[in-house]
């Protein structure tokens, strides 16, 4: 039992730091570079969009974290508590609104200024919520990805079933995995599935 008990956090572990949110506009990007017609624009443009979007992403805010975790002498696991959790959200969202604003002056195309408008505003609800509760930011992650297919599928025309199945799995077992972990509550991680659902619905359209 004990043994089954240690395998099971070894795997919510490792779904906690695959399934980060950090990761999800660059993996976005990628896919619209994939997917969409941008696949046949040139591979040095692409890279350089990349190269882009992980500087600001997140080269810039790791080490607006770290810097902060430094000096403000934090452990990882006092970072994670509720009070130090505002800080390193505030770094997040300067530098996406950084780089939304270098998207803009660029004339991307909108459903890519899309993907970093829903991740700006999934960060700026979750850090105002946070001042009063601990939401869990995995989970909104994961549910701004389901709000997001849904938006995605009516612009560009495709039925996002399977997409939506695949979603939904993940985000289950992610919210198991931050429970596993004691890191949040069933209401944690049900709330930030809502907010990010809503936050992907809704935010490609702000």
């Amino acid at each position: 039992m004990k043994r089954e008990r240690s395998t099971l956090i070894v795997l919510a572990k490792a779904l906690s730091d695959v399934f980060r949110p950090s990761y999800y506009p660059l993996v976005g990007i990628v896919i619209l570079l994939l997917f969409t017609y941008l696949s046949l624009l040139p591979w040095q443009w692409k890279l350089g969009v990349l190269a882009l979007v992980y500087f600001w992403t997140l080269f810039l805010p790791g080490i607006g974290v770290y810097l902060h975790r430094r000096a403000a002498r934090l452990s990882l696991q006092e970072l994670t508590l509720h009070r130090n959790r505002i800080m390193p959200y505030l770094l997040h969202i300067i530098c996406y609104g950084f780089l939304l604003h270098i998207l803009y002056s660029v004339s991307a195309p909108s459903f890519m200024k899309g993907l970093i408008i829903i991740s700006l505003l999934l960060q700026c609800v979750c850090t105002l919520i946070t001042i009063w509760w601990k939401i869990s930011m995995h989970s909104a992650g994961v549910g701004a990805i389901i709000g997001a297919l849904v938006a995605y599928s009516a612009i560009f025309h495709f039925n996002p079933l399977w997409w939506l199945c695949l979603a939904i799995l993940v985000s289950g077992l992610v919210n198991c995995s931050r429970m596993l972990l004691r890191q949040h509550t069933l209401g944690q991680v049900l709330g930030g599935t809502l907010v990010g659902f809503v936050c992907g619905l809704v935010g490609f359209f702000v």
